[in-house]
C-alpha cells in the first residue's frame, strides 16, 4: 500500500495519510519512502486541483468582488494557512531529495502563493506596501513623464525590500508596479527591470536566515513576491502563473520565495505551524 492524499467533502485543501492511515505530512512520508520523486509529484498535482476547487468557491472573494461576511472570513483563514503549508511542505520535499522545481512547479507553487495573499488581504493579515505613506497618489490616467525605479525602503537594511516608483520631472513620487514597468511604459528596459526585480526578492529570501525583524521581512517578501507574480500572469483576469521557457530560475526563485514567506511568517503565526488535519 501507498500514502494517500485526503480531502473530504467540505475540506479545503488536502492533507496526506500514511498506508494505514495516519494523518502526516509530506516530509515525513519522503523521509522513508522507496519513491519519494513520486509523492512529491503527486503534491503536486493534487496541490494544482485543489486551487481549481478553491477559486471555483471563492474566486469571488478573491477577485475583490465583494467582501467576506464572519463566514467566508473564516474560510479565507483557512484557505491562506492551507495553501502556505502545502507549499512549504514542497519546498522542503524538494531539499530533501536534492531536487530543483521546473517550470511547472513554479507555476503552480507561485499561483498557489498569489491566491494566499488574495486571500489574506480581506481579513488585514498583509503589512502595508513599502513606502505607502512616503509616496503622492497614484498618477492620473495617461501620460505621465519620469522615470521608474526600485526604490529601498532603507539603502542600509535592503532586506526590508521595495517598490518601483514613478519619479516626475516636478519632482513627485507615485506608486508604479512591475506590471507597470513592463507592459505600460515606454523606454523601459525590462529584462534589466526584472533583474533587478530578482536580486531584491533573492536578498529577501536570503534573510530569512538572519536575525531580522520579521514582520518587516514578511512584508517585504509578500510584496515583492505579489508584485512579479502579478506581472507574470497568464492574462490579466487569472491568477495562474505563467513561466517562459527558459526561465527554469524563476520557478526556483518563487518556489524559494514563497517558502520564505511562510518560514517567516510562521515565527508569529502560530496557525502556519500546526497539522493541515480537519481544516475545512
Amino acid at each position: 500500500m501507498r500514502p494517500r492524499i485526503v480531502q473530504a467533502d467540505g475540506q479545503i485543501g488536502f492533507h496526506w495519510a500514511t498506508p494505514t492511515g495516519e494523518p502526516t505530512s509530506l516530509p515525513e512520508l519522503m523521509l522513508t519512502d522507496d519513491e519519494p520523486e513520486r509523492l512529491l509529484a503527486t503534491h503536486l498535482e493534487a496541490l494544482d486541483d485543489a486551487m481549481i476547487i478553491a477559486a471555483a468557491q471563492f474566486g469571488e472573494l478573491l477577485g475583490g468582488g465583494r467582501r467576506p461576511d464572519p463566514t467566508e472570513r473564516d474560510d479565507l483563514l483557512t484557505l491562506h494557512r492551507t495553501l502556505d503549508i502545502l507549499c512549504r511542505e514542497y519546498a522542503l520535499g524538494t531539499e530533501l531529495i536534492s531536487t530543483v522545481p521546473d517550470l511547472r512547479a513554479g507555476k503552480i507553487i507561485g499561483t498557489a502563493a498569489l491566491l494566499s495573499i488574495r486571500a489574506r488581504e480581506p481579513l488585514g493579515l498583509l503589512g502595508q506596501a513599502p513606502l505607502d505613506d512616503q509616496l503622492d497618489p497614484a498618477p492620473p490616467e495617461g501620460v505621465v513623464s519620469g522615470f521608474g525605479q526600485l526604490q529601498l525602503v532603507d539603502q542600509d537594511k535592503p532586506w526590508m525590500g521595495g517598490r518601483w516608483v514613478l519619479k516626475t520631472e516636478a519632482g513627485q513620487r507615485h506608486p508604479l508596479t512591475l506590471s507597470m514597468m513592463l507592459f505600460d511604459s515606454s523606454g523601459v528596459n525590462k529584462n534589466a527591470a526584472r533583474q533587478e526585480h530578482r536580486d531584491l526578492l533573492r536578498t529577501c529570501v536570503q534573510a530569512t536566515t538572519t536575525d531580522v525583524d520579521p514582520f518587516a521581512l514578511a512584508c517585504a517578501l509578500d510584496w515583492l513576491l505579489f508584485d512579479w507574480l502579478m506581472a507574470h500572469r497568464s492574462d490579466p483576469d487569472s491568477a495562474a502563473i505563467e513561466i517562459p521557457k527558459g526561465s527554469e530560475s524563476d520557478a526556483i526563485m518563487i518556489v524559494d520565495a514563497a517558502s520564505a514567506s511562510v518560514r517567516t511568517r510562521a515565527r508569529f503565526d502560530p496557525g502556519l505551524t500546526g497539522p493541515l488535519i480537519g481544516r475545512q
